[in-house]
């Protein structure tokens, strides 16, 4: 069983023991040649210490439930070689693995030597699962929570359990690893200043489009996750509704077959059509060029008949519909308010 102090780490560890030794005891013969303990220096620390010799009441000695964790452990996105060391210590002392697939999680296990029992934990059984999860850490397990690759719940099932947990005062320990979306922004050759993850979009063509039509009024480097049969359409999608943005398709990244295409949208466009692309895909979309910015400003439709086209097709409120409309034409939300007023205006008049 993992103690609190080796859940924390080493480095914590060291200060315990630390403290424990710096309470120095010393016999010396007394009066009467007896032996007398001296208890030298005492501190603030001594303190502490003693708080914490204090027996626990009955009620927190009758309850384990302080003593269960749930480590949410990173594993490799591809490359097994991609875990951290406390990853695999982790893995060692836990009393269970919950994991997405038994057996695709096996191979990582058998490649470090480690023999933990698994349980299957996925979108189509946490409902049930979490609950029974959350009862084994209450009784003092020490369980392990782990996706197919990189964070769990980074795209993947996960946050009933810890919601469960938290709402049940059971910790939750992070061991970061791995993440396809980081490692894909970073040899993307895009802006990565700032970036806004997506996850996957929506499987259905008018669904993808109204999503991306929403993503508009980012200015920072989009991020998104897509099936390999579906990345085409959503690319061609991006493209006619994002406008011909600088991109990159990564695709099976730290594997044998990882590769990045970079270009315009209209470029691995093509680039899909000659060669589909296979495996685990990030795709990345990066901000609009100030020339589309402009061409859109000197659209010939009206900003009010594009702020209703936003609302009716993207599904926005009105607010973000105008903030977008506004961005498009080069102009402060303030100003393409007035202007939308100032053409009703006129038109009452006329």
């Amino acid at each position: 069983m993992l103690s609190r102090a080796s859940a924390i780490g080493p480095v914590l560890t060291g200060l315990k023991t630390r403290s424990i030794y710096s309470l120095a005891y010393r016999w010396s013969p007394g009066p009467r040649s007896s032996s007398v303990l001296e208890v030298h220096a005492p501190r603030a620390r001594l303190v502490g210490m003693r708080a914490k010799s204090v027996p626990p009441k009955p009620e927190e000695a009758a309850n384990p439930a302080a003593d269960g964790c749930l480590y949410l452990v990173g594993t490799p996105i591809g490359n097994l070689e991609d875990i951290t060391l406390r990853g695999i210590r982790i893995l060692k002392e836990v009393d269970q693995i919950a994991c997405e697939d038994t057996r695709h999680t096996q191979k990582l296990l058998t490649h470090y030597d480690i023999h933990k029992p698994l349980v299957s934990y996925h979108e189509h059984n946490e409902l049930t699962r979490a609950p029974e999860l959350v009862v084994a850490l209450e009784q003092g397990a020490k369980i392990a929570l782990v996706s197919d690759a990189g964070m769990p719940l980074v795209s993947d099932p996960g946050h009933r359990l810890v919601s469960l947990c938290l709402r049940h005062h059971i910790p939750v320990v992070p061991i970061p690893g791995p993440s396809a979306l980081l490692a894909s922004l970073s040899a993307s050759g895009l802006p990565n200043v700032e970036f806004f993850f997506v996850g996957f979009l929506p499987a259905r063509s008018g669904e993808r489009r109204r999503a991306l039509e929403r993503l508009r009024i980012e200015d920072r480097t989009i991020i998104l996750y897509e099936a390999p049969h579906r990345v085409a359409e959503c690319v061609a999608d991006a493209r006619e509704v994002l406008g011909n943005r600088d991109a990159c398709i990564a695709r099976e990244v730290t594997k044998m077959h990882e590769e990045f295409r970079r270009g315009k949208l209209s470029e691995l466009s093509a680039s899909l059509e000659e060669r589909p692309a296979r495996g685990e895909i990030t795709l990345l979309i990066g901000a609009e060029a100030p020339a589309d910015a402009r061409t859109h400003a000197n659209s010939t439709q009206s900003l009010a008949d594009r702020v209703e086209e936003l609302i009716r097709q993207a599904k926005l409120d009105r607010k973000e519909a105008l903030k977008l409309a506004a961005k498009e034409r080069g102009l402060t939300r303030h100003d393409a308010y007035a202007q939308i007023v100032d053409a009703k205006a006129e038109e009452q008049e006329s």
